[in-house]
């Protein structure tokens, strides 16, 4: 009997660097033991459905997976439009960690008008 190990549901991962936020997708994953004890790890997009070992075939559990992934609420594959708050409470936080205008880390708006043309 295949017999599932871990399970997780596909998700964005947020990395914040000053004045900026990055979203890494991580897609929804299955690793599971055949029946003839091989380890397989699968996802919605995985080509090989067969057990190398055995030959069994799993291409019923990527469906499920591909399933899964179509019914992801459109917070949980959305999720820039409902961080706001925390979006502002980063913007604040950049703001007095970097206050100075010449910080590598900020933007210098070069349309300002500090050119002379």
């Amino acid at each position: 009997m295949t017999k599932i190990i871990v399970r997780t549901e596909g998700h964005y991962e947020v990395h914040e660097t000053p004045f900026t936020r990055a979203y890494d997708w991580y897609p929804a994953c299955v690793i599971l033991e055949c029946e003839c004890g091989e380890k397989l790890a699968l996802t919605g997009s995985s080509t090989a459905a067969a057990c190398r070992q055995c030959g069994a075939n799993h291409s019923n559990v990527i469906q499920d997976i591909q399933e899964r992934e179509g019914r992801l609420q459109h917070e949980t594959t959305h999720p820039w439009y409902y961080d706001l708050q925390s979006q502002a409470d980063q913007h604040l936080r950049d703001e007095v960690a970097y206050p100075e205008q010449d910080s590598p880390w900020r933007y210098n708006d070069i349309t300002s008008g500090t050119t002379k043309c």
